[in-house]
């Protein structure tokens, strides 16, 4: 089991420990009896009508959903199937009420009586699983309990139209609750709670925290670590940001983690390196304030440290590998030199670019091997470059994380040859790191046209990497198209 899954258990441990409290208190107080939670769709269709439906009060109607809820925390993968599934089938809107509210609508006189009837038009479209799921939220950690709700529908829903509708509404509802309006940025440092510096050591999913001795000196005085908070989930970040104050542009992540380097003096830094962005509740996807957080921690740093003018991340490129495995051998012919070619072909014997890469990867020490690892570096540098410039089967960047920062509105700065050497960044990007430039007088504009038409905001450091072929393209050659598109 992972770490984020022992934080996850343990989370839901408290919870339910709370709802039965709740629902024994509520039980008593007001004279009811306690739902039956077994499992089957009959009774839990039961248990939800009287969550809508049920006699009593404000007590009574907390103490129904507190068993609702820990009757669905009881529940495993299938039984979770079975509860989403009634939720989303049996609870939908109603079609006899939204046909006589379009009547009415359609059939209205005057403007005032439009009025009346888009209200109504309004009620009866609002599904009555969404009252439900809002019942949650006057519970203990209720708004986390959708949140993980919606984590396993994600999971379950595949193609069914009920469920996807069900999520559609749940993160409709988060969306209203997790505006950006409504978080906190919250410094973390070595003072901060055990219970939370725990999960930020569970959660991290870019640089994995490997000791206490590895946190702290992520935590030291030339450190910082900021994360965002919603006041109903007040031991749960929704997201952290982890920053190196130095000086210069990072390039390699090994050296920027590594705990026996010596403690930098922020004074003497000119550079915020922001070298890991975590979201940390999958229940929260397609809900973004990660531009949020950047924004926020760019601002409190500004103030904090004036002296700090480089706002830059060092960044991986996850999906970079996979692309150069399934990548066309005719796309590689023209990112090799002539030298280049003739060198690998003298290395491995091959005399096609791809093959001959891939031999040299055959070697899985080939990054600690200088001539190696300088012949391949200016190949891949260039594919790394084309890289940025695909799309996914939406028309997105095809990369994760260059989608996120382009988005946000940062320039694609650096390539960094061997910025990672560890073992996933050689099997994920064989070793390439990069660096994304928040420049906040660049941010709209980069954001507007990343939006518009896709564009990919890039240095003449990156731009260079295409010149370095001039000559030596054929004018309809992949690397001379790329190449006139960047120049446009």
């Amino acid at each position: 089991m992972t770490n984020e899954n022992l934080v996850s258990v343990s989370t839901l441990s408290q919870l339910s420990g709370a709802w039965r409290d709740i629902a024994q208190t509520a039980a008593r107080s007001v004279g009811l009896s306690r739902s039956d939670t077994s499992v089957s769709t009959k009774n839990i269709k039961k248990m939800m009508d009287e969550c809508l439906n049920g006699p009593g009060g404000d007590v009574a109607a907390r103490m129904r959903t507190a068993d609702l809820g820990r009757a669905y925390l009881d529940l495993d993968l299938d039984g979770k199937r079975i509860f989403l599934k009634t939720l989303a089938e049996d609870f939908c809107a109603n079609d006899d009420l939204i046909k006589s509210a379009i009547n009415e609508y359609q059939t209205s006189k005057d403007e005032a009586e439009r009025i009346i009837a888009a209200y109504h038009l309004r009620q009866a479209s609002s599904p009555d699983r969404l009252k439900l799921l809002m019942q949650f939220n006057a519970l203990p950690n209720g708004v986390k309990f959708l949140v993980d709700i919606r984590d396993d529908l994600l999971k379950i829903k595949g193609k069914d139209p009920y469920l996807n509708a069900l999520d559609r509404d749940l993160q409709q509802l988060l969306s209203s609750w997790f505006d950006t309006g409504f978080l906190d940025l919250v410094e973390m440092n070595w003072n901060t709670s055990a219970a939370l510096l725990e999960k930020l050591i569970a959660y991290e999913a870019v640089h994995e925290i490997g000791s206490w001795n590895d946190l702290r000196n992520r935590l030291d005085s030339d450190r910082r670590c900021y994360a965002l908070f919603h006041p109903r989930m007040p031991d749960e970040p929704l997201a952290f940001v982890e920053v190196a104050l130095v000086k210069g542009v990072a390039k390699n992540v090994q050296a920027l983690l590594d705990v026996e380097a010596p403690l930098g003096n922020p004074r003497n830094a000119d550079t915020a390196i922001f070298y890991s962005i975590t979201n940390t509740q999958t229940g929260l996807r397609g809900i973004s304030f990660g531009e949020h957080l950047i924004k926020q921690v760019v601002q409190h740093l500004s103030h904090e440290m004036p002296w700090i003018k480089t706002y830059a991340t060092l960044s991986p490129v996850p999906g970079f590998r996979a692309w150069l495995a399934d990548l066309d051998a005719s796309f590689y012919e023209d990112a090799v030199t002539t030298d280049e070619m003739e060198r690998l072909k003298a290395k491995t014997g091959a005399d096609v670019a791809k093959t001959a890469i891939f031999l040299c990867f055959q070697d899985q020490n080939w990054y600690e091997n200088k001539e190696l690892s300088e012949l391949l570096r200016g190949p891949l540098s260039r594919l790394c470059v084309a890289y940025f410039h695909e799309k996914d089967h939406k028309g997105r960047a095809l990369d994760p994380v260059a989608r996120f920062h382009l988005k946000n509105g940062a320039q694609l700065n650096q390539i960094n040859w061997l910025g990672d050497t560890s073992e996933k960044g050689i099997s994920q990007a064989s070793g390439i790191m990069v660096n994304y430039r928040y420049d906040l007088a660049d941010i709209e504009k980069n954001h507007e046209r990343f939006m518009n038409d896709g564009s990919v905001v890039m240095s003449s450091q990156v731009r260079s990497y295409l010149k370095q072929l001039s000559g030596e393209l054929g004018e309809e050659s992949t690397f001379a198209k790329l190449k006139r598109t960047i120049a446009g």
